[in-house]
């Protein structure tokens, strides 16, 4: 690769002619140019080792050396650069680091397009890394090094069985009911209620992950929630602040009951971006998910008394009834607490694989993740179940959580709550605006949404929601998850009412 090299007040470009020997960039006159800057003298360099080295003629480059000088060419959001160099390094490199780029036909793309389909990658995957590798190749027909593109695919060329582009595995989705039983399961695995509304923001707004762990206080507005932000957890761990996926800003309405959660969740000031997140981590911030055991939550919800309760008992006060500290100590031994047990500073912010791993699959599937995955032990009361952690933790169990939803994912949410919108008759234009879609087509361009559409998505969430709660009070009066045993009390207040009701309750007697 080239390099500028500083003389004096200007700086020269300095490209590679051949092993051991540099030129420096000359204008039409043959004599040296001076740059101003180290990053103009830099670009001139670059130029000129692809252009005008005269011991290279089209196609000799190989291909590593064009993926160097490509990558350091493109100016991106830190995600897409990280994924760039992911695609290349991990995937491209291996198989086409060492030839030229003349050499590089469409059968050899093939190939390693197969190999890489036999090696176990998904189909979605080996395509979004061709699609980097058309581009690479793109560019270098554009600079001259080689007279075609042997990664481009003609459509339905090679293609077994179908035309479409686009087909994949069956994708698996829930119903209004299993978000509400997966994000109280979740809550039980965490020991706090965030998780709980973290789970039904993402059911009942369609959220991408990255948006949620990034939602700010600021932004959570009565019947709406504006989406400004994510934060993208890069390679090296930092939580990169950045606009949402293809830029996507939007405003979307949520219902009154949602806006009343996510109000509750406290704003926490995140120290690495000086700002109020609604959100916060779970557990340390190594990554330890996985090796935390019961908590002080864990122990107050067997026991049925509160966790101030609980510490007076392990603190030895004399304020405790005798009763009370049998029933403690009962619940400590049922659970295999051990004080002190979980150390570590609580992180700023969630990880996708801990939350995903440890908190979402076990809450979805009823099992906990890895080869031998074995199933949640619990203590069957009080309902749901609360789960059992630390040694001969199956042992001490009564019980194991039941499969909700199995193969779901995080971002299968998202499609579950574009499912909901479809069952509940919502136009197209609001859906695209819900999720932060873009239709391109003529017939979007002269549609738009009103404040009645969002009201009558709004009320068709809110009798979902409502169903919810009532079957869910039917299993069970109670729930060890405090936010969720708030919504299971009967009340007379229409705000947990369905639409029709709460129509007739505004118009009055007839």
């Amino acid at each position: 690769m080239g390099y500028a090299e500083k003389r004096g007040a200007y700086w020269r470009a300095r490209y590679k002619i051949e092993p051991g020997k540099y030129g420096t960039v000359q204008d039409s006159t043959g004599v040296k140019v001076e740059f101003r800057t180290k990053r103009e003298a830099k670009k001139a360099a670059d130029e000129a080792e692809i252009k005008g080295r005269p011991t290279t003629t089209p196609g000799r480059m190989r291909f590593g050396n064009w993926a160097n000088v490509w990558y350091e060419r493109q100016d991106l959001a830190a995600s897409t650069m990280q994924n760039y160099r992911r695609h290349i390094e991990e995937h491209l490199l291996p198989t086409f680091e060492d030839r030229e780029l003349g050499s590089i036909s469409s059968a050899d793309v093939n190939a390693w397009a197969k190999s890489e389909r036999g090696a176990g990658y998904a189909d979605a995957s080996v395509k979004t890394w061709r699609g980097t590798l058309h581009l690479l190749l793109a560019d270098a027909v554009d600079e001259g090094l080689i007279p075609s593109n042997p990664a481009t695919k003609r459509r339905g060329r090679g293609k077994r069985v179908g035309r479409s582009r686009s087909r994949g595995p069956e994708k698996a989705i829930t119903t209004a009911l299993g978000v509400l039983l997966m994000a109280e399961r979740a809550a039980l695995l965490s020991g706090r209620d965030d998780e709980f509304t973290a789970l039904v923001t993402l059911g009942f707004t369609g959220m991408r992950w990255g948006e949620l762990v990034g939602l700010e206080k600021e932004f959570i507005r009565p019947g709406e929630v504006r989406i400004e932000w994510q934060l993208y957890e890069l390679d090296s761990g930092e939580m990169h602040r950045c606009p949402p996926k293809d830029d996507s800003r939007r405003t979307a309405v949520v219902p009154d009951w949602l806006t009343g959660l996510l109000r509750a969740q406290s704003a926490r000031l995140c120290a690495c971006h000086g700002r109020a997140y609604v959100f916060s981590g779970h557990r340390s911030a190594n990554g330890a998910v996985r090796e935390v055991g019961p908590k002080l939550v864990d122990v107050a919800r067997r026991a049925g008394v509160s966790t101030g309760t609980v510490s007076a008992v392990l603190n030895e006060r004399d304020s405790v009834a005798a009763a009370t500290r049998e029933k403690v100590a009962a619940a400590i031994a049922d659970l295999g607490y051990v004080r002190g047990g979980v150390t570590g500073t609580v992180a700023a912010h969630w990880r996708r694989t801990g939350f995903a791993t440890w908190l979402f699959q076990p809450a979805a599937t009823g099992r906990y993740p890895g080869k031998n995955s074995r199933p949640v032990p619990i203590l069957g009361e009080p309902w749901p179940g609360i789960p059992v952690r630390g040694r001969n933790a199956a042992g001490r169990a009564d019980a194991c959580w039941v499969p909700i939803a199995p193969g779901l994912t995080p971002h299968g949410l998202r499609h579950t709550y574009k499912t909901m919108m479809i069952e509940l008759g919502t136009p197209p234009v609001l859906m695209d605006e819900q999720l932060g879609h873009l239709d391109g087509s003529v017939q979007a361009r002269y549609s738009h949404t009103t404040p009645e559409m969002r009201r009558r998505l709004t009320d068709g969430l809110t009798d979902l929601w409502t169903a919810a709660i009532n079957t869910r009070r039917e299993m069970s009066p109670n729930s060890p998850v405090n936010v969720l045993d708030e919504m299971l009390r009967p009340r007379s207040s229409p705000k947990f009412l369905p639409t029709e009701i709460k129509r007739r309750l505004r118009a009055g007697p007839s």
